[in-house]
């Protein structure tokens, strides 16, 4: 079972500003000038990137009126592309002090830091009153939380009623041990991998009703083809990509990842639920 401690250690870099200032002056961008769709490649820690944010984001039915909580926030890319590309208002929080203290700074570069509020905190003991929040989403940080159960509770406490909550987890969805390291991971003790029946069984006792499932495994296979194709087309890595975030070992993860994708033991799989 991973701590919140060993969570916060796994995701820490060191000197994620100073890393992502380099790759944007890399691309030939400067800060003042560097925009939502340039931070992209470091924003979307979540397979299938941007489209991924896209197709599971457009099911909320966010809009300038809705307030959203972002569960697991990391760097805010996803709270930055929500607020840019449906105008809402959003709150984010991570684990992980790095992640935050980053993100607030990234906020400011692309001029978002008056509809994006980012905190430093747990999911399991949210620091906001009941009902403050039209929508809810995470997207891949269920893997770090064991108790499935008391997330689902807390993100229905602070939801209004008829809210929706989505999830975009990579979830167990056949037998067999992974191969780690993984992106969330280094070892089986610090994953807390689930199946989607996991999932619809802590949402519907915490008072949520599930809407909409989808498993995105082909989706994902596609992505990482084309990820492989266009890194080796360029030689290597990105100035600017995922890479910054995972570190060292980067390949040895992607490729684990891959393995247990195609293998069948894991999925990236979206849940839209909503509180009854």
């Amino acid at each position: 079972m991973p701590t919140q401690q060993d969570v916060s250690q796994h995701y820490t870099h060191g000197d994620l500003v100073t890393a992502i200032r380099k790759g944007i002056e890399s691309l030939g961008k400067k800060i003042d000038s560097v925009t939502v769709d340039d931070l992209a490649p470091v924003d979307e820690f979540h397979i299938g990137g941007r489209q991924a944010s896209e197709d599971f984001l457009d099911q909320l039915e966010l809009n300038p009126e809705r307030h959203a909580l972002d569960v697991g926030c990391g760097l805010g890319g996803a709270a930055r592309f929500a607020a840019s590309r449906y105008g809402c208002q959003v709150t984010g929080i991570d684990l992980t002090p790095e992640y935050i203290e980053t993100a607030k700074v990234v906020c400011g570069w692309v001029g978002l830091d008056d509809r994006v509020f980012l905190h430093q905190g747990s999911a399991l003991a949210l620091p906001f009153a009941n009902g403050s929040f039209d929508r809810a989403y995470m997207l891949h940080v269920g893997m770090n939380i064991d108790d499935k159960m008391k997330l689902c509770s807390e993100v229905n406490r602070v939801l209004k009623g008829n809210s929706l909550f989505g999830i975009y987890d990579v979830m167990r969805t056949g037998d067999g041990e992974l191969t780690y390291p993984v992106p969330w991971a280094t070892t089986a003790s610090s994953s807390a991998v689930a199946k989607p029946a996991e999932y619809r069984d802590a949402l519907q006792q915490a008072g949520f009703t599930v809407v909409a499932e989808r498993n995105r495994r082909d989706f994902a296979l596609a992505f990482f083809d084309q990820l492989r194709a266009r890194t080796a087309a360029a030689g290597g890595p990105p100035p600017l990509g995922l890479h910054i975030l995972m570190g060292r070992n980067t390949p040895d993860k992607v490729q684990n990842m891959i393995a247990n994708i195609s293998g069948g033991k894991i999925a990236p799989v979206e849940l839209i639920a909503r509180k009854v």
